[in-house]
């Protein structure tokens, strides 16, 4: 999506743009790069992106009597799911707060405002796919599980119920070629899966059902290798609401 560069604000050019390989799948390439360029400078004025949702937030209200508020906390692969299938947080309680290109400690140093103010009853955490494939850096997998480890005690102790996600296949990343990221994939998913199943959090398995044989997400569900078309969402959305209502039954 190309946008007049005098209109947009730092808040719409985060929560709207993808990341470099989102941007690449547009048909102008020179004006891809002219906004890959720009969200780098906005970048440096803020960092973890905490503007992007802040007048969104403010006009959030408490929640209702009975209202089981989810917040979906992710990257370009969440966000890109209320652009490509819509239909699937209409009419519910659902706070989509994916900003495209993030890593997990841009998450967390936003997660109070983006999820815990918010008040959900669960959060869904899907993260981690952009630090394997060095988006702000050089991260091992340790780290990666540790920052997701955090956002999960930062929302236990508000009260709030943990959905923690698989990474999602990927055998290469267009936007950084070479990687080889299927082992540390397999290895931070199976931290997550661990972790989860001992500390009273629930594992939501993408991965197995979107796999190739290659290991990496199947030709049909993507259109870049990494994110999921409006097929791919609608493999992931009822794994998601049977998790929502796992989480939900937790206490």
């Amino acid at each position: 999506m190309i946008m007049n560069r005098k209109s947009l604000t730092l808040a719409a050019l985060f929560a709207v743009l993808g990341n470099a390989a989102f941007a690449q799948n547009t048909t102008d390439a020179d004006a891809a790069a002219k906004e890959k360029k720009q969200r780098e400078e906005l970048m440096k004025q803020d960092w973890a992106c905490l503007k992007c949702f802040q007048e969104a937030n403010a006009g959030v209200a408490a929640p209702k009597p009975g209202e089981h508020r989810v917040v979906f906390m992710g990257n370009s692969i969440t966000i890109g799911w209320s652009n490509l299938n819509p239909e699937f947080f209409e009419g519910k309680p659902y706070i989509n707060r994916g900003i495209s290109g993030q890593t997990t400690p841009q998450m967390l140093i936003r997660f109070r405002p983006d999820v815990i103010n918010l008040k959900p009853e669960v959060v869904v955490i899907l993260a981690g796919t952009n630090d394997i494939a060095g988006n702000t850096g050089y991260t091992p997998v340790e780290t990666i599980f540790g920052n997701i480890v955090s956002m999960t005690e930062l929302a236990k102790a508000n009260g709030i119920k943990v959905v923690l996600s698989s990474v999602l296949p990927a055998f290469d990343y267009p936007w950084r070629k070479g990687l080889g990221p299927v082992e540390k994939i397999a290895d931070l998913n199976q931290r997550l899966k661990n972790y989860a199943a001992k500390n009273n959090c629930v594992y939501l398995d993408y991965y197995t059902a979107m796999a190739d044989e290659r290991k990496g997400l199947k030709a049909e569900l993507t259109s870049d290798g990494v994110h999921p078309n409006k097929a791919g969402y609608q493999v992931m959305g009822p794994l998601a609401e049977k998790a929502i209502a796992t989480a939900l039954k937790k206490k």
